[in-house]
């Protein structure tokens, strides 16, 4: 007959096994990293920005919204399960105390938007998803960040995020506007950026006056970006994977490499679309 001791063993070998075929999945799928490991909190912080936090105290947390960690990465995968025999005993002792059903305290996360990274309690998180638990209760301490968590699935999703933090330093957008801008090629933000440091100066030198960083990047969203989106939205020219930021991209790029023009009217508009419609393929019709 088995005991709770018994049990929890055969619970650890199950949470090692599954994390084996899962990786050995990931790896014949040619995606072992992204799909399987678990975020860092100081990376995601990193490429988010940070800007302040608070307590939220002690609120029941939905396991499959925590995906990340401040200091054991390595040790376990992104649903937690271990990745290797080291930490064993201490996951089947708490295996056990669950299935005996003793209390365990609150584990400590950080909240980012809708995901949470784990200060402590790992195993307690790790044991609890294995017994197919729906949530645990948790400290909860909630980081503000610059840039949203929406659509981040994984390490490599980060890498576009630094460098729309960087777009930021550079174009101070906030609210709204700011979530509008996305650029599908994280190189793409520091092109843009560029594009839209030179529109100021033009508008400076034009205007005759200095304006700062915050009044540049509103006058631009307001004055050149919205009014040529909306242009090439009614033109029917946005690529179907395209974001606003890249159809504007290619637009404006479009219009200076064939006419070396930076206004718009629409002549210069009417050529420059009809330039960069995106082409149909042979066979189509």
């Amino acid at each position: 007959m088995a005991t709770p001791r018994v049990d929890a063993e055969t619970d650890f070998q199950r949470a090692r096994r599954h994390q084996v075929l899962s990786r050995l999945a990931g790896f014949l799928r040619h995606d072992a990293g992204e799909a399987n490991e678990t975020l860092s909190f100081d990376e995601v912080v990193t490429a988010l920005g940070r800007r302040g936090e608070r307590s939220l105290g002690v609120q029941k947390v939905p396991l499959d919204q925590i995906v990340g960690s401040v200091d054991k990465v390595r040790d376990f995968d992104r649903r937690f399960r271990p990745t290797s025999d080291r930490s064993r005993q201490r996951w089947q002792r708490l295996a056990e105390k669950s299935r005996l059903g003793e209390y365990l305290p609150p584990i400590d996360v950080y909240k980012l938007g809708n995901l949470y990274f784990v200060r402590d309690g790992h195993h307690r998180v790790s044991v609890a998803r294995m017994h197919g638990a729906d949530s645990l209760d948790a400290n909860v301490t909630e980081i503000d960040t610059v840039m949203s968590t929406d659509g981040l699935g994984g390490r490599r999703d980060l890498d576009g995020r630094n460098w729309g933090l960087r777009f930021l330093k550079r174009v101070p957008l906030t609210g709204a506007c700011r979530a509008a801008i996305n650029c599908t090629d994280p190189a793409d933000y520091q092109r843009l950026a560029e594009m839209v440091e030179a529109w100021a100066c033009r508008l400076m030198h034009e205007e005759g006056s200095y304006f700062d960083k915050p009044t540049m990047a509103v006058r631009w969203f307001d004055e050149e970006y919205t009014p040529v989106l909306k242009m090439i939205d009614e033109a029917g020219v946005r690529g179907p994977d395209e974001t606003g930021a890249d159809a504007y991209l290619r637009v404006a790029g479009e219009r200076y490499r064939l006419i070396r023009e930076h206004d718009w009217n629409e002549d210069v508009m009417r050529m420059v679309l009809e330039e960069s419609r995106p082409r149909r393929r042979s066979g189509q019709s």
